[in-house]
């Protein structure tokens, strides 16, 4: 018997991080989404279906090893990872993945405010039954035309687009997978994230705009800022911290103008995506 639809209504809000290109800044931005959140408050669940390379439960656990280490409590999701079923046949295989991702939805989502979920860089099954849960989802880019064609093929002279992506199309194959599955209308809201921006030089910085800008009409998407390069980021990770966590007493971390611009960027992040309450916490 088919698992009913997660209902709307008696469930909380479910934030899918997807991006089918490596290095973009998935996790890390997974962490800090979850981070804003418990911040302001909320009940927050995370699941990592990348679980093979694991990057988010990695994260998880070296920040319950800092707490344990350094006798310092911060606020911690409610964590699970899923990995892909290993059975031989395909048809048996996507079936228990998709019963494993429908019962961890249900499960987290009638008992916290948000699910937020980590999804492999690859396009696979759990991927995919992953973005279908979505209220919303967010896709970190790099900002560069090298990173670009995990939306779409352009035309070098006209930056329009002259193809959509694997991952685009997939996108809105889990869309009407979702409204089948909620018999309704209702669907996602697809976000881009801009990560590493300001690395191109202005010219290329205009083509870069004017084709996102396009793309953006085209398939449907949402264009917010993200996060820049700064090294910051990837060292918190050993310790399983946040740019939300460098206040709190003990984590023993200097702050600097560097940390206090990052910090930023998460809050404006938080507001363009539509948590204004977890945002204002983001000071």
């Amino acid at each position: 018997m088919p698992t009913p639809p997660v209902q709307p209504a008696t469930r909380g809000q479910i934030v899918v991080v997807g991006n089918q290109k490596g290095g973009s800044g998935k996790s890390t931005t997974t962490m800090h989404i979850i981070a804003a959140l418990l911040s302001s408050g909320a009940k927050v669940a995370s699941i990592d279906l990348d679980a093979r390379q694991g990057t988010l439960s990695r994260y998880v656990e070296n920040r319950q090893a800092f707490m344990q280490r350094k006798g310092v409590k911060l606020p911690m999701p409610t964590h699970r990872s899923i990995e892909p079923s290993t059975v031989a046949s395909t048809d048996v295989a996507r079936a228990h993945d998709q019963h494993a991702v429908e019962r961890a939805v249900q499960d987290l989502a009638m008992r916290h405010d948000y699910v937020v979920i980590d999804t492999p860089g690859t396009d696979n099954f759990l991927s995919r039954v992953g973005h279908s849960f979505a209220d919303t989802l967010i896709t970190p880019l790099n900002d560069s035309f090298v990173d670009l064609d995990v939306l779409a093929t352009i035309d070098p002279e006209t930056y329009a687009m002259t193809r959509p992506s694997k991952y685009a199309e997939m996108i809105f194959q889990v869309k009407m997978q979702k409204a089948r599955r909620d018999r309704s209308n209702r669907t996602f809201e697809w976000i881009v994230m801009r990560n590493r921006t300001g690395q191109l030089d202005s010219r290329n910085q205009r083509a870069m705009d004017e084709a996102l800008e396009k793309l953006s009409q085209r398939i449907g998407f949402k264009l917010v800022p993200g996060f820049s390069e700064r090294v910051i980021f990837r060292e918190l990770f050993l310790d399983g911290l946040t740019l939300l966590d460098l206040k709190t007493k003990g984590t023993d971390v200097k702050m600097s103008m560097s940390h206090l611009a990052a910090r930023q960027e998460v809050r404006d992040l938080m507001s363009e995506i539509g948590l204004e309450s977890a945002a204002t916490t983001v000071s």
